[in-house]
Protein backbone atom coordinates (compact mmCIF):
# COMPACT_ATOMS: atom_id res chain seq x y z
CA UNK A 1 0.00 0.00 0.00
CA UNK A 2 1.14 3.56 -0.60
CA UNK A 3 1.48 6.15 2.14
CA UNK A 4 2.23 9.81 1.48
CA UNK A 5 4.82 11.32 3.83
CA UNK A 6 5.05 15.09 4.18
CA UNK A 7 7.95 16.54 6.12
CA UNK A 8 8.54 20.11 7.16
CA UNK A 9 11.52 22.42 7.79
CA UNK A 10 14.71 20.57 8.81
CA UNK A 11 13.03 17.18 8.51
CA UNK A 12 12.07 17.95 4.91
CA UNK A 13 15.68 18.80 4.11
CA UNK A 14 16.95 15.60 5.77
CA UNK A 15 14.41 13.37 4.05
CA UNK A 16 14.74 15.08 0.69
CA UNK A 17 11.19 16.35 0.29
CA UNK A 18 7.79 14.73 0.35
CA UNK A 19 7.69 10.99 -0.30
CA UNK A 20 5.26 8.30 -1.29
CA UNK A 21 6.38 5.02 0.25
CA UNK A 22 5.20 1.48 -0.37
CA UNK A 23 4.70 -0.43 2.90
CA UNK A 24 3.07 -3.81 3.59
CA UNK A 25 -0.68 -3.91 4.21
CA UNK A 26 -1.39 -3.38 7.92
CA UNK A 27 1.93 -1.59 8.52
CA UNK A 28 2.06 0.60 11.61
CA UNK A 29 3.25 4.17 11.95
CA UNK A 30 6.48 2.80 13.48
CA UNK A 31 7.07 0.62 10.41
CA UNK A 32 6.56 3.63 8.14
CA UNK A 33 8.96 5.75 10.20
CA UNK A 34 11.58 3.02 9.87
CA UNK A 35 11.08 3.09 6.09
CA UNK A 36 11.51 6.87 6.09
CA UNK A 37 14.73 6.44 8.08
CA UNK A 38 15.95 3.98 5.45
CA UNK A 39 15.79 6.71 2.78
CA UNK A 40 19.19 8.08 3.83
CA UNK A 41 21.60 8.33 6.75
CA UNK A 42 20.61 11.99 7.15
CA UNK A 43 16.93 11.01 7.40
CA UNK A 44 17.71 8.33 9.99
CA UNK A 45 19.76 10.76 12.09
CA UNK A 46 17.04 13.42 11.91
CA UNK A 47 14.32 11.01 13.06
CA UNK A 48 16.02 8.57 15.44
CA UNK A 49 18.33 8.55 18.43
CA UNK A 50 21.36 6.24 18.35
CA UNK A 51 19.29 3.82 20.45
CA UNK A 52 16.74 3.58 17.63
CA UNK A 53 14.06 5.49 19.53
CA UNK A 54 12.21 8.27 17.73
CA UNK A 55 13.70 11.64 18.63
CA UNK A 56 11.68 13.44 21.28
CA UNK A 57 11.15 16.54 19.17
CA UNK A 58 9.46 14.85 16.18
CA UNK A 59 5.75 15.67 15.98
CA UNK A 60 3.64 13.03 14.19
CA UNK A 61 0.37 13.60 12.35
CA UNK A 62 -1.85 10.99 10.67
CA UNK A 63 -4.47 12.26 8.23
CA UNK A 64 -4.46 15.65 9.98
CA UNK A 65 -4.66 14.26 13.54
CA UNK A 66 -1.81 14.46 16.04
CA UNK A 67 -0.44 11.05 17.03
CA UNK A 68 1.04 10.38 20.46
CA UNK A 69 4.33 8.50 20.48
CA UNK A 70 2.74 5.65 22.42
CA UNK A 71 0.32 5.09 19.51
CA UNK A 72 2.99 4.82 16.79
CA UNK A 73 3.61 1.11 17.36
CA UNK A 74 -0.05 0.13 17.15
CA UNK A 75 -1.55 2.67 14.74
CA UNK A 76 -2.25 0.70 11.56
CA UNK A 77 -2.06 2.66 8.33
CA UNK A 78 -4.28 2.25 5.28
CA UNK A 79 -3.60 2.72 1.59
CA UNK A 80 -3.65 6.42 0.69
CA UNK A 81 -3.05 7.71 4.23
CA UNK A 82 -0.96 10.80 4.79
CA UNK A 83 1.62 11.10 7.55
CA UNK A 84 3.18 14.47 8.36
CA UNK A 85 6.42 14.92 10.28
CA UNK A 86 7.14 18.21 12.02
CA UNK A 87 10.23 19.42 13.84
CA UNK A 88 9.81 21.39 17.07
CA UNK A 89 7.86 24.60 16.64
CA UNK A 90 9.03 27.78 18.29
CA UNK A 91 8.46 31.42 17.80
CA UNK A 92 6.79 34.39 19.19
Amino acid sequence: MQIRVRAFARLREAIGGNLTLEVPRGATMSRLLAAVGDVSEEAREALFEESGDLRGYVILMHNGRRVRRAEAGTLALADGDEVALFPPVAGG
